[in-house]
């Protein structure tokens, strides 16, 4: 459904008859795209005025997002916290993932009030803060994004927590402890993720560079559940269809080791993909960056890690 103009008059999306689900967060996203918040917000409210539901908390949760970054930080909070009231209504008496909306509204909820309380020289409130809703949602989907937002405020000068590598594809994984000494990069990537295929010539460009030092590059991935156009699949036909897409996309990178399990994924946060974090000869994460990242900065990130 296309988004409509704000002008005169508000045509509503959300809760018309027949409305496709989607439409109103696409709808809410596209006006914030558009710089435009208050026309977000305005259809975000028409949408609740004809009742709650898990879409309407999950637009609210984009309006939180956005006016976290225009450092709205007083408003930002306050829409989080509406969001997460909401969802959390909502998903009385039944599992937080049996919706598709909810885990959104519930998993930027907590990340905008998270880095909301950061940026206002909380930090460590905000891990508590963090910590203690890791525990509540550990068996949800959300567990990566909290525990990305932990690393995001603690990772950086600790320990790299371990790896799980009990099962892989590719060449067998060293543990990280046996690397030792070298620069590790790694690289979570997920089958369906645009944005990792594109990494992949920036990455090939880094091994070439750095091979001399002994850089080693481990491309962490997970199961989803699916397969291409978003048809379910068993786990044994979904590892099948990952390694034709790794073969396909990723085999610039030569036969790096893969890693396979979403153990990783929790352990390292990594709701975001590509995740990219850089571990020096020590075994002490020094960079961690949910997302894409240019030649330029990985060079820079790996020179300073060499340095050490």
């Amino acid at each position: 459904m296309s988004v409509v103009k704000l002008g005169c008059a508000l045509v509503l999306f959300a809760g018309a008859a027949g409305a496709q689900p989607g439409a109103l967060v696409a709808a809410v996203k596209e006006r914030l795209a558009q710089h435009d918040a208050a026309g977000a917000e305005r259809i975000a409210r028409a949408a609740l005025a004809r009742g709650a539901s898990p879409e309407a908390a999950a637009a609210l949760s984009w309006l939180a997002r956005g006016a976290l970054a225009e450092r709205k930080l007083d408003q930002a909070d306050a829409l989080a916290g509406e969001s997460a009231k909401l969802a959390s209504r909502l998903v009385m008496g039944r599992r937080l993932d049996d919706d598709t909306f909810l885990p959104t509204a519930q998993g930027a909820a907590i990340e905008v009030h998270a880095q909301v309380m950061a940026a206002r020289g909380e930090r460590p409130e905000a891990l508590e803060y963090l910590r203690a809703q890791m525990k509540q949602y550990a068996a949800t989907s959300i567990a990566e994004r909290i525990g990305k937002n932990i690393n995001l405020l603690n990772l950086e000068g600790k320990p790299a927590p371990a790896l799980d590598v009990s099962q892989w594809l590719g060449p067998k994984p060293l543990a990280l402890s046996a690397l030792r000494g070298r620069p590790v990069l790694l690289f979570f990537w997920a089958h369906w993720c645009g944005d990792c295929k594109g990494e992949v010539a920036v990455l090939a460009k880094i091994q070439r560079t750095f091979a001399a030092e002994g850089l080693a590059v481990l491309a962490p991935t997970r199961l989803y559940g699916y397969v291409a156009g978003g048809e379910e699949a068993a786990p044994v036909v979904e590892r099948r269809y990952i390694e034709q897409v790794k073969g396909q996309f990723y085999s610039a990178l030569g036969d790096m080791p893969v890693p396979f399990s979403a153990k990783n994924f929790v352990t390292y946060g990594a709701s975001s993909t590509p995740t990219l974090v850089l571990i020096d000869g020590a075994g002490v994460v020094r960079y961690y960056h949910p997302g894409t990242a240019s030649e330029a900065e990985l060079t820079a990130q790996i020179r300073g890690v060499l340095k050490r």
